[in-house]
């Protein structure tokens, strides 16, 4: 296939593998996924993602779009394809007025952050600033927020749209409803989003930071936990995790390679209250109390350092209405395990606000379930990818039985349709039926895909 004339077409670069900085660009952050595309379209406007879209769809060749490249299976790259890189649209613009935030597919989650609490807002999203708004945004959302304010896609307003015939549109409430509905948990699979318009939402100083104990309160803590987080006010959220105590500050040398478990805290209402509504966590003397007042943004990007791009990841994920007595069990055997010292397991509570939401309001099928959870297998050395799968598998097939069925497709490797099928429940056949009408050919296919109903 021949590129020139889609070069000649861009305002932006097109690489190719003659290219320099081909293989530093196409890298994705999970360096377990290798692919080789044939070109990467460098976009720097609308107008670029237009002429890519046409050329692969006239021209029949396989298509990926990647916005921070952080997605767990690396379904922002393609083998012998085009990729429709965006990280060059990196514009933002806050309206203090409306309080909304309008940011360019190719941003980060760390420049949100950034633009937005110059204005004392903040819009809901993950917990690694580096990760990209696009694909976080189209699968759903979650993060230190969510009990307060939702899920990233509760957030959405608007949407700017390039379709798979080439044509611009917005989706909003007001036009095109049902590309709007489908946008909000749908993943890539209905166009390329070059824009988002959020709801920005007050959020300034919170009270934050990690609590952790030694490994073997863990049946403890846990059962202490799913009862106290889902009673605690929406402006407070923590997600458990399972970790190896990085060898750096903060934590104290004491602690250094220690395998622990603990909560990661989120209090974003008033900061008076903070004390009292801690003294619970202390009250369980946690061998590391590293909570207090930090901007926002300090804690949205506190596990940047420890997760930088080019390790080897392995992703298992499900969704938990309850953590039962028996998964508890199975969670203190397989944490005992983890193989490497980046490896990792987190269950992230999504009450409060993401339940007020119905559960065919958007595609996020999953309303009624109180915990995201994720298990992550993760170290730099490549040689390790088959003992992290091996452990991330093994770990997964015993805590599955206690979950809700699907997960969240922003943790998913490529898992099968069924996977995808059951991570969006009830919702599916109508994601199906859109997907007929905006991209009846499945030019966008490189994704948790949905095939067109027909």
């Amino acid at each position: 296939m021949q590129f020139d004339e889609l070069a000649a077409s861009l305002r932006g670069d097109l690489l190719t593998p003659d290219s320099s900085g081909y293989d530093d660009t196409r890298a994705v952050y999970n360096a377990m996924i290798d692919k080789k595309p044939s070109a990467i379209a460098m976009c720097i406007d609308d107008a670029d993602v237009q002429t890519c879209v046409n050329f692969a769809r006239d021209n029949d060749v396989p298509l990926a779009i990647r916005s921070g490249g952080h997605n767990a299976g690396g379904l922002g790259s393609v083998d012998d394809g085009l990729v429709i890189n965006l990280s060059k649209m990196r514009g933002i613009r806050v309206d203090p007025k409306t309080k909304t935030v309008r940011v360019q597919a190719g941003c980060r989650w760390g420049d949100v952050d950034h633009a937005a609490h110059a204005y004392g807002l903040a819009v809901p999203a993950g917990i690694i600033s580096t990760t990209g708004c696009g694909g976080l945004t189209l699968g759903g959302g979650l993060g230190h927020l969510t009990r307060k304010y939702g899920l990233t896609i509760d957030n959405l307003l608007e949407a700017d749209v390039v379709l798979a015939d080439g044509s611009m549109v917005v989706a909003s409430a007001d036009e095109n409803p049902d590309l709007y509905w489908a946008l909000r948990g749908g993943g890539g699979n209905f166009g390329v989003v070059t824009s988002f318009l959020f709801k920005g939402n007050p959020v300034d100083t919170i009270f934050g930071g990690p609590t952790l104990w030694e490994l073997d309160r863990t049946e403890e803590i846990m059962k202490w936990y799913r009862e106290f987080i889902l009673q605690a006010p929406e402006e407070l959220t923590g997600f458990f995790l399972f970790l190896t105590v990085p060898p750096g500050p903060p934590f104290p040398e004491h602690l250094h390679l220690k395998k622990m478990c603990g909560v990661v805290w989120c209090y974003s209402g008033d900061l008076a209250n903070a004390e009292e509504l801690f003294a619970p966590v202390r009250a369980l003397e946690p061998d590391l109390y590293g909570v207090g007042e930090m901007p926002f943004p300090m804690l949205n990007s506190a596990f940047d350092a420890v997760y930088p791009p080019g390790d080897q990841w392995y992703w298992r994920a499900d969704f938990f209405t309850e953590i039962s007595d028996e998964s508890i069990a199975e969670h203190v055997k397989w944490s005992a395990a983890m193989p490497t010292p980046q490896t990792t397991m987190h269950l992230y509570p999504i009450d409060g606000a993401a339940h007020r939401v119905g559960p065919s309001d958007t595609p996020w099928g999953y309303r009624d379930a109180n915990w995201a959870g994720v298990i992550v297998g993760v170290d730099p050395d490549p040689a390790n990818a088959d003992m992290l799968r091996d452990w991330a598998v093994g770990y997964y097939d015993a805590v599955h039985p206690h979950s809700s069925g699907g997960a969240y497709i922003n943790f998913m490797m490529e898992e099968g349709q069924d996977r995808v099928r059951a991570s969006y429940r009830g919702n599916y056949d109508r994601l199906a039926e859109i997907k007929a009408k905006y991209d009846p050919n499945n030019l966008f296919k490189v994704n948790q895909n949905i095939h067109p109903k027909g």
